[in-house]
């Protein structure tokens, strides 16, 4: 890790520690999520078909949103087929196992860092190179469902995103 990157990564505090912005082991990273991903799909008795281990494997090699139609790109490319419904259900599968989430302002998805756990997340994306970084918004998410009680509302899912720049970004744009 160069000087500016340790300087960078104690900036951001270990709360950004496993924020896609944060230096960090990537091949560990994606390596822990797989296997994670391969017990929590065995506890609750679903598949995890090669098509969608590969899915989400195109997922974690970056941390960026990819959407359907870039993943089935890759997936052509390999062999796995060339319907639109490959790529889709396989998402899709990722999403309801909570592998995966679906990104709405980009229409598109990205790998779940909190997978098995149970979390309000936020999404911070990168508006000039699309990086994702999934960040907890617990608070966020309790200040809103007062707001909403307050109304009579009850909420039953919410979805944060916020468009910015990342810390490479911005250290460019300077």
């Amino acid at each position: 890790m160069t000087v500016s990157e340790q300087k960078a990564t104690d900036r951001a505090g270990p709360a950004a520690s496993d924020l896609a912005f944060a230096h960090h082991d990537h091949a560990h990273c994606s390596t822990d999520a797989l296997a994670r991903a391969e017990a929590l799909t065995a506890a609750k008795g679903a598949r995890m078909t090669p098509v969608r281990r590969r899915v989400l494997e195109i997922l974690l090699e970056e941390h960026r949103a990819l959407g359907a139609y870039d993943v089935l790109s890759r997936l052509v490319s390999e062999g796995f087929g060339n319907q639109p419904p490959v790529a889709y259900r396989a998402l899709e599968f990722l999403v309801e196992q909570g592998l995966a989430h679906r990104i709405q302002r980009l229409n598109a998805f990205a790998a779940c860092v909190h997978a098995g756990e149970d979390h309000a997340p936020a999404f911070l994306i990168c508006r000039d190179c699309h990086t994702v970084a999934e960040a907890e918004a617990g608070a966020a998410r309790a200040a809103l469902e007062t707001e909403a009680a307050r109304a009579g509302f009850l909420v039953e899912r919410t979805t944060i995103e916020a468009m910015g720049l990342c810390p490479n970004c911005r250290t460019h744009a300077a």
